[in-house]
């Protein structure tokens, strides 16, 4: 069952850092326009060119930051951090005593930088002189984040896979709900690595071309990067995560459970979280990944719950899979929607698999709707699913 705190939750505008850009402006503008973030790389996997979502552009100067801090992990991250900063502030002024907590979600927590102390341990038999194990672990996200903004409230690390960063909102309502804590600071950063492409490689389901959610031709995802995070409070207006509703089934460690129920008692206890029958739901972005069982397995529980009108897309074929930050972001993107009253398009081919459950895959445009919802689901069987609501309150 949901859990039944009716404590509000206002998301602050997101601060988001992806292959669309960098500021929210031009997010939204490549968002709408359904424009593709993707670029062909070949070094990742060897023998290979896959495309991949990159984060371009100049990147923060981390030359004065300890040794060990100084991975790409954490440039994406304090990055966001400081897009996020004027809310912060502007919180501080309200509230100068502010209890904050951080929650971060992540999956590769630098493993690039490991990969290269690997290599280069492996090559001479000694390790890069910044090599930090620390740097490394799970929990160094939250702690980075923590210790870039001088705060000493609590922080922790969620890491389920796919779902990591949508946990982390979630996580964000549960410790407001508490009444331990003003705001808390919450979203995912993930960034690419060989390991990662590698894996998913072996389990043959990386795409040498940019991916098609939903399409008879899928063949498989683009693995792409980011950070997105909130400000996550306990105060009326604006945009609301009103409901989230979260399970696990447990069928597989890596594929999902081909009946959709996990993905199904997800979606339904978003919607009795939040007091909502599903055709009061207006979007739903969906998880959509490109891989043939996913979005078979997903277009089943959609169709169960919603039926066959709403309308609904996936993003990643413009940002790429960016895992660990994958749910932050596209709840990032819902909140964009709601903010912009526009659907993003669902960019793919045109060729619809038959063998699937109808869905209303849009091809975006105005949007007068007032509540969203977003689909992660990761490996292990683990499934969430976030409702999002533009609120007139003041």
């Amino acid at each position: 069952m949901p859990a039944t705190s009716s404590r509000r939750c206002r998301l602050s505008p997101p601060a988001i850092v992806c292959p669309l850009g960098h500021q929210l402006d031009q997010v939204a503008d490549g968002l709408f326009a359904g424009r593709s973030g993707l670029v062909e790389e070949a070094a990742l996997i060897p023998g290979r060119r896959v495309p991949v979502g990159r984060v371009e552009g100049e990147l923060p100067r981390a030359h004065d930051w300890p040794i060990g801090l100084r991975t790409r992990n954490n440039l994406l991250l304090a990055m966001a951090l400081e897009r996020l900063n004027p809310e912060l502030e502007a919180l501080r002024e309200r509230m100068p005593k502010a209890r904050i907590a951080v929650v971060i979600g992540t999956s590769t927590s630098s493993i690039a930088e490991g990969e290269r102390a690997v290599m280069q341990r492996g090559r001479d038999g000694t390790w890069p002189p910044d090599f930090r194990y620390a740097t490394f672990e799970l929990g160094s996200a939250a702690r980075f984040a923590l210790d870039h903004l001088g705060l000493d409230g609590p922080g922790y690390t969620i890491s389920t896979a796919c779902t990591s960063s949508a946990k982390a909102l979630s996580s964000a309502r549960r410790l407001l709900a508490s009444g331990g804590y003003d705001a808390v600071i919450a979203g995912g950063v993930d960034t690419l690595c060989g390991l990662t492409l590698n894996g998913f490689a072996s389990l043959e389901v990386i795409s040498d071309h940019p991916c098609l959610p939903f399409s008879a031709n899928r063949a498989g995802i683009n693995i792409g990067e980011a950070a997105a995070l909130f400000l996550v409070t306990a105060e009326p207006g604006g945009v609301q995560l009103s409901g989230y509703g979260e399970s696990s089934d447990a069928h597989h460690i890596s594929a999902p459970c081909p009946d959709g129920r996990g993905a199904e008692q997800a979606m339904r206890d978003a919607l009795e979280m939040a007091s909502l029958s599903a055709a009061q739901i207006d979007y739903l972005n969906l998880h959509g990944t490109a891989t043939l069982q996913n979005d078979a397995m997903e277009a089943i529980a959609v169709q169960r719950v919603f039926g066959s009108e709403l309308p609904c897309s996936s993003t990643k074929a413009l940002t790429g899979h960016t895992l660990g930050a994958c749910g932050a972001l596209e709840a990032a993107f819902c909140w964009l929607s709601l903010h912009h009253a526009q659907m993003p398009p669902h960019r793919f081919d045109g060729k619809i698999d038959p063998s699937l459950p109808a869905l209303n895959l849009t091809a975006g445009g105005a949007f007068e709707g007032r509540r969203v919802m977003s689909n992660s689901f990761g490996f292990g069987g683990n499934n969430i699913s976030l409702i999002m609501e533009r609120s007139d309150a003041a």
